[in-house]
């Protein structure tokens, strides 16, 4: 994991968000899990993505990294001063205004209102109580072929231990085993950072 991690180097963009995403309490992907982020958005010449959860815009740079050069990233947060602070990053990291789609609500309440079918990757890095029905939404906004990756998918290492009962790891259980069941998903557990759910809707 050690290897994986320092293997994903990170330049100053990426850095400078992090270290502002510590700042403001954020957990942000790390340098392997965000490395998978772009080599799946490249994998599918993603060019609509959503992103759940913008910070401080770590994920977002990296999405955009694998993206095609006309793509555009569609991130949501709840949190306007973070999306600020991710506007100036992206624009830091080379990426035009137009490249970027930031709106600012409740995941829940955005969500509905884009486009079913339309999108080629959905990343999931939110309130973990959310999860379950942030995968569902993800079901009707992907194109078939198209990409979830759900964000701390290994619930801080308690994903394992029957012990551990509470609210996040429950829900997280459910989400990982409504994915796995479904026949609409081709599911798999990618063990980078916190732990990614990813899977392709048929």
């Amino acid at each position: 994991m050690q290897f994986a991690e320092a293997y994903a180097s990170e330049d100053i963009v990426l850095q400078t968000a992090r270290s502002l995403a510590h700042e403001l309490g954020l957990d942000s992907v790390t340098p392997a899990a965000g490395s998978v982020l772009r080599l799946l958005a490249a994998a599918g010449s993603a060019k609509a993505v959503v992103e759940i959860g913008t910070g401080a815009g770590v994920s977002g740079v990296w999405l955009l990294r694998g993206m095609r050069p006309d793509g555009v990233l569609t991130t949501i947060d709840v949190e306007n001063e973070h999306q600020r602070i991710a506007r100036r990053i992206f624009v830091e990291a080379g990426f035009a205004p137009s490249r970027t789609r930031i709106i600012t609500g409740r995941a829940l309440d955005v969500l509905p209102r884009l486009a079913d079918g339309a999108y080629d990757l959905v990343f999931v890095d939110a309130d973990v109580t959310e999860f379950g029905a942030c995968a569902d939404a993800a079901l009707g906004l992907l194109r078939p072929g198209g990409v979830l990756l759900v964000n701390h998918a290994m619930a801080g290492g308690r994903i394992t231990d029957p012990s551990a009962r509470d609210v996040d790891t429950l829900t997280i259980r459910e989400t990982l085993r409504a994915v796995r069941e479904s026949e609409e998903w081709i599911p798999a557990i990618v063990p980078s950072g916190a732990g990614l759910l990813a899977a392709v809707k048929r």
